[in-house]
């Protein structure tokens, strides 16, 4: 279990599932904001969280109904308060990601240039890897050096499926 996972798990307030057009989702929250987005089967899926299972909670509403609005091509954006849990490199990353707009990609070595650290490009991979607020932290525009299709810890079919509902050509 990863720290990330665990620090959800201790302090995770609420849960609640949606579902998306790519498969269900666990969503969860800490008293700070949404702290996951994951897809049943996501590598590093934190598994039963204990925390109860809350629809009618006001962020997880929130989130829930903003992920509709994004599947349904009805808007680009979210509004969310986050609270990501994570290494301090691996917060710096997942808040690089937030700045790549939709229907655009960048690749690992774009970030880990934007973060100055032009070496780390494989650290970035591992960090996005980690990412555990999946689509609204998009993870899913990061593509390799060259342009490919690279891992997404969601699968490969719904990283081309959201690549492709964010307009982006393959």
């Amino acid at each position: 279990m990863s720290f990330a996972t665990r620090s959800i798990h201790a302090s995770c307030t609420a849960r609640a599932t949606f579902a998306s057009p790519l498969g269900a989702m666990l969503l969860a929250r800490t008293e700070h904001g949404l702290a996951g987005v994951w897809f049943e089967g996501q590598k590093d899926h934190p598994g039963e969280l204990s925390a109860p299972e809350a629809p009618d909670d006001a962020l997880l509403g929130a989130a829930a109904a903003q992920l509709a609005d994004y599947f349904a091509a009805r808007t680009t954006r979210f509004d969310l308060p986050l609270d990501l849990h994570g290494t301090p490199f691996q917060r710096s990353v997942w808040q690089a990601l937030l700045g790549i707009a939709t229907g655009r990609t960048c690749s690992y070595g774009d970030i880990a240039r934007t973060l100055s650290s032009p070496q780390a490009a494989r650290a970035v991979g591992a960090a996005v890897g980690k990412n555990p607020v999946s689509v609204i932290v998009p993870c899913h525009r990061v593509l390799g050096t060259n342009g490919a299709l690279t891992g997404y810890a969601g699968g490969m079919e719904r990283k081309r499926a959201l690549l492709k509902l964010e307009g982006v050509a393959l």
